[in-house]
């Protein structure tokens, strides 16, 4: 095996990982989930799955990565030698090449979205966007070429390395998208009919809270947090014993649901001003919005800085999917990082451009009724990775147990962790129970 790079500085740890975890799900789905679900008591039930499920599988996930010092595959293997606990990720490799496989083209819908906002012809009068973003996302070779320059970029971080790449692009990607997240806040404040918006997100009404809203609200954490992809376990295989892991998931988690929080101001101020529904539908982003700057002083300014915050917030979750696939691939194959990511770059490019092709021309093929787009969306959310973190969790739980938990999480004596018994039980019961519990949400929705 190949010699591993960890991550240089502790604050390089945690924008780098969190910069796994915030993506598209956090500004994207968490706005409509949240709309569709009550807004306020769906957030409060949200920050309690956190908590209760969140943090135990991203600890679990950390566990395996450090102690294990590999790639997803390798770690499960080393760690469970002569077992067939290798297979958890073997899945996780192929869940992350599914996903990368339809994420990257709307990350290609970002930078499009971005560039066309720049441009200035966005917002001419009459433009019907819902027609625009249809006609655009069913073309041909537009979709395409967007989505190949979109993982060109990621490739070329990846390709870097673990501390000029992904390290280094996390230092500078996330604190602007903290930046962009808090000036697009701010010009939500200031909009006409903000205080009916923040009401919305912070004024709890329970009435309306089901069974189905404590599901959406678990499934909503799980995949917010990028749990059971193997990203956060390749991710971990770079700390140092210097980093709390307990302090770090923590860390995440909180900046994860903070980001959700502050795209949840800017959103909802925003249609709530414009007389636009909450739970508009995942087109809230390419259709809606687009609408609401159309309304708004210096629209090209607002909507170049919001797509660039999509762009980004996409580009630093396709780094992790792609580091996750490129680490197995260089250290098993015994390839350079740099033709390791060449590979895994055509591989996705393939995938990427027949699931932007099976929306428009090839939109005729599907199985159970969903093209290979939608396809891949659900056999990874409904499928792939609830099973992936249930296995993780009862790993964690039950083969290593709490010896290895109290080793790593107290990094080997050198932090006091307090709060083990509790981890281990959620870890044990909570976790696989409410992974479960999403599990069949999924499969009967």
């Amino acid at each position: 095996m190949q010699n591993r790079t960890n991550f240089a500085t502790k604050l390089g740890v945690i924008l780098a990982t969190v910069g796994s975890s915030v993506g598209l799900g956090n500004i994207w789905r968490f706005p409509f989930e949240a709309g569709r679900n009550g807004g306020s008591a769906f957030i409060l039930i949200y920050v309690g799955c956190v908590l209760l499920l969140g943090i135990p599988c991203i600890l679990a996930e950390f566990l395996v990565g450090r102690r294990s010092h590999a790639n997803p595959v390798e770690a499960f293997g080393k760690l469970a030698p002569r077992t067939p606990w290798y297979l958890v990720g073997l899945m996780g490799i192929f869940t992350g090449f599914c996903i990368n496989g339809f994420y990257c083209v709307v990350t290609g819908w970002t930078f499009s979205y971005f560039l066309t906002s720049l441009r200035g012809s966005f917002f001419e009068d009459g433009t019907d966007y819902s027609r625009f973003f249809t006609e655009f996302s069913t073309g041909t070779w537009q979709p395409i070429l967007w989505a190949v320059l979109a993982m060109l970029a990621v490739h070329w971080v990846v390709s870097r390395g673990v501390r000029k790449g992904i390290e280094m692009s996390g230092r500078i990607l996330m604190p602007v998208l903290f930046l962009l997240l808090l000036v697009l806040g701010v010009r939500g404040l200031f909009m006409p009919g903000a205080a009916e918006g923040l009401r919305f997100l912070f004024m709890p009404d329970f009435s309306g809270v089901t069974a189905t809203t404590v599901l959406s609200a678990l499934g909503q954490a799980f995949f917010s947090l990028s749990v059971g992809m193997g990203a956060l376990l390749t991710y971990s295989s770079y700390f140092s014993d210097e980093v709390s892991l307990e302090k770090t998931a923590y860390q995440v988690a909180g900046l994860d649901t903070l980001v959700a929080i502050l795209a949840g101001i800017v959103v909802f101020p925003a249609v709530f001003s414009f007389g636009i529904q909450p739970s508009a539908g995942p087109g809230l982003v390419f259709v809606t919005m687009p609408e609401v700057f159309a309304g708004m002083p210096l629209s090209n300014l607002w909507s170049s800085l919001f797509y660039l915050l999509l762009a980004i917030a996409a580009l630093t979750s396709s780094v992790s999917l792609h580091e996750a696939v490129v680490a197995f691939i260089s250290e098993h194959f015994e390839l350079s990082r740099r033709k390791a990511s060449l590979f895994v770059l055509m591989i996705v490019v393939c995938m990427g451009a027949l699931c932007s092709l099976s929306i428009g021309v090839l939109g005729k093929y599907t199985l159970g009724g969903r093209n290979f787009f939608d396809m891949l969306d659900f056999l990874t959310s409904a499928f792939l990775l609830p099973f992936g973190g249930l296995l993780t969790t009862l790993f964690v739980g039950w083969k290593l147990g709490p010896a290895s938990l109290q080793e790593e999480l107290s990094s080997h004596g050198r932090y006091r962790v307090r709060l083990i018994k509790v981890y281990l039980f959620l870890i044990r019961f909570v976790a696989p129970i409410c992974i479960l519990a999403i599990f069949l949400f999924n499969l009967l929705m």
